[in-house]
């Protein structure tokens, strides 16, 4: 009896920011690169990004979509000292719970502004509130933690406090079978290869075939890449690109030197 190879386990993912100042400009985000960089390294596909105003009912909308639609959900922004810092109160709705000043991260909080020599001012206690039940996320640059509830990872939206959170939840979190690539470049642009790509990407359904235009100053060229979990599929549809380009070749196709449209 011949057996089948399992499919490859996929895991994943979708991304909520939080901010006014995201949408009117004022912040240009810088967690979704990062997150997307830091996923793709751990086998975890980022398949949705939402930007949401410091909006309750907003959060919780969204919050609730993308939670029951993929395995792991993360945000960033709100959970800060300030009123408008309203996540913590909108993830306890979406959940049901109680948003309760979380004993740990109160102790955690007014020990390093004593250390600090400032005052634990009841705005720097805001920091400390988070759904009841959830887990904290280590902040080794600035103290007050993020939290973990669900499959909902709750982190700050400064850059470097992101980025240092993202680094102590990667580990903890399930990956699935890791993404290849292979590049091919082409000499053709991509209104001389397009219905052409089109059907290799129908003959080889397992596969995600992207094509990216260049321009060297003279002349377009595309540089094509074929994504896939598994090296057989990945090799069959690279290799049908590449005979696709030296088919154009023999038939004498020129270079479109022009953009298309």
């Amino acid at each position: 009896m011949s057996s089948q190879s399992a499919s490859p386990v996929i895991v994943t993912a979708a991304m909520l920011a939080i901010g006014d100042e995201l949408l009117s400009g004022r912040t240009k985000d810088k967690n979704i690169g990062h997150l997307a960089d830091m996923l793709t390294l751990s086998a975890i596909d980022l398949k949705e990004v939402r930007i949401v105003a410091d909006d309750e009912d907003a959060i919780v909308e969204a919050l609730n979509a993308l939670r029951t639609r993929y395995d792991y959900i993360f945000t960033s922004g709100g959970i800060g000292p300030t009123h408008d810092d309203i996540t913590a109160d909108a993830v306890s709705k979406a959940f049901g719970v109680e948003c309760i000043y979380d004993p740990d991260a109160m102790t955690l909080l007014a020990d390093m502004y004593k250390r600090r020599e400032m005052e634990f001012t009841p705005a720097r206690q805001r920091m400390a509130r988070m759904p009841q039940g959830a887990k904290h996320i280590v902040n080794p640059v600035s103290t007050a933690p993020g939290f973990v509830i669900g499959n909902v990872h709750v982190m700050a939206g400064v850059p470097q406090v992101f980025q240092a959170m993202i680094d102590n939840v990667l580990p903890t979190l399930r990956t699935g079978a890791k993404m290849l690539s292979r590049g091919v470049s082409c000499p053709y642009g991509e209104g001389d290869i397009g219905t052409l790509l089109a059907d290799i990407q129908k003959l080889h359904p397992e596969t995600s075939i992207g094509s990216y235009p260049k321009f060297d100053g003279k002349k377009f060229s595309t540089e094509i890449v074929v994504r896939a979990r598994e090296e057989m599929a990945i090799h069959a549809a690279a290799d049908a690109v590449s005979e696709m380009i030296a088919d154009l070749d023999r038939k004498g196709i020129s270079a479109n030197p022009t953009a298309d449209a």
